[in-house]
């Protein structure tokens, strides 16, 4: 590599690090307690008993109740408003239906209830103004390393920060060869100066963490656009999937069929995987006028891959089904994948362990630049030697 190409992949790596360090660092102190919020959650809140326990929701057990009957009890503790989702956990008889006052309700005027689908029991209701406690420090930590409370905006200047980190790690990699080439690998020179023991410890954990830092930072871009990607799938698939509801009038709530039948039609044509949710007819994930059953797949390889199947809301008729395009199921993947909420608690502790790897190379990285330009700083302010006049010949 010739000396012209080493400084400018130096500059690259410089200022891709320079301007990301600072939303980097917020995204790890922010990310360390997102990463067991499961666990966290446990800890911290009564955990409901069930009727039936060990009975999934997936909606083939016996002894569930119908879907028609827990949106009527949702309903009946919130008058006035309309159904917007219902999701299901299918390792239990658990379930959440999500109201708003219209079906394009934004999330700070949603509620969530939870119900215990074996008895109809209702176990909880959460909305944006009665989060509190431990569950409003998760929330706050959630937003802020979301979108920093910016909403689109600040999702798409994490997704920027987020390609700078990929950048600097991608040029920090290029630099590492020349800079490793007369030293054995993991040598940490202590004996020297502290900006040079310092050096050794920046590179020294910044490769051994280089795969992680770079899964989480791609995953991370990939989140930050969630809400493009998602645009981006309703302007094309959706439509393409409901092209024959063109330029039909919105379906008002009070026209809205049999969920159980709706579910039955979605099965029939999706054998072999599990619900996930449904999105209500004019949110975000469905069309004006249909029901859109998100299935998950039933293997561990499959269960974070989704396929929407939609069917008529008032009619209950199928319409159609069809596997998500590639950038949504990138998406999907990414989401978990960010958190390390594919092993449990071994593999959050290991995301936990990298995580604290990336705030030291974060940390030694700002400290190596500015020990630099303190080194730089008495040379660059001396005068200039007073030339002598030459005598003239």
């Amino acid at each position: 590599m010739t000396r012209g190409s080493i400084k400018a992949w130096a500059l690259v790596h410089k200022w891709t690090s320079l301007v990301s360090t600072a939303f980097l660092l917020m995204l790890c102190v922010t990310g360390l307690p997102l990463i067991f919020h499961d666990e966290i959650d446990r800890l911290t809140e009564e955990q409901p008993t069930y009727g039936m326990p060990g009975v999934g929701s997936s909606g083939t057990a016996a002894g569930l109740l119908p879907l028609d009957a827990m949106l009527a009890r949702a309903l009946a503790n919130r008058p006035g408003e309309v159904p917007l989702y219902m999701a299901f956990d299918n390792d239990q008889p658990s379930m959440t239906i999500t109201t708003g006052p219209r079906p394009d309700a934004p999330a700070a005027e949603m509620t969530i209830q939870s119900f215990d689908r074996s008895t109809g029991e209702l176990i909880g209701a959460v909305s944006e103004e009665s989060v509190s406690g431990v569950a409003a420090v998760m929330h706050f930590l959630l937003v802020l390393h979301t979108d920093m409370f910016l909403g689109l905006p600040g999702m798409l200047f994490l997704g920027v920060m987020g390609l700078c980190f990929v950048a600097a790690l991608v040029s920090g990699v290029v630099l590492y060869a020349p800079f490793m080439r007369k030293l054995d690998f993991g040598t940490l020179r202590v004996s020297r100066s502290a900006r040079t023991k310092w050096l050794d410890y920046h590179n020294l954990l910044g490769i051994a963490a280089l795969a992680w830092m770079l899964v989480v930072g791609v995953t991370g871009v990939i989140n930050a656009f969630a809400v493009p990607i998602e645009a981006a799938w309703k302007a094309n698939e959706l439509v393409a999937m409901t092209r024959e509801y063109a330029g039909r009038a919105p379906l008002d709530p009070a026209r809205y069929g049999s969920l159980d039948t709706a579910m039955a039609a979605a099965r029939a044509r999706l054998p072999g995987n599990n619900p996930q949710f449904i999105a209500f007819p004019g949110g975000t994930f469905s069309s004006n006028h249909h029901y859109a059953v998100f299935f998950q797949g039933a293997t561990p390889l499959t269960e974070r891959l989704l396929t929407p199947a939609l069917v008529d809301a008032e009619t209950g008729a199928f319409t159609a089904a069809r596997a998500m395009p590639w950038y949504y199921q990138a998406l999907s993947l990414s989401r978990p994948l960010h958190f390390g909420d594919y092993g449990g608690l071994p593999l959050k502790l290991l995301w936990a362990a990298l995580t604290l790897f990336t705030i030291h190379v974060l940390g030694t990285g700002l400290y190596l630049w500015l020990a630099k330009r303190k080194a730089l700083a008495p040379a660059m302010a001396a005068p200039e030697p007073a030339r002598v006049a030459e005598p003239a010949e």
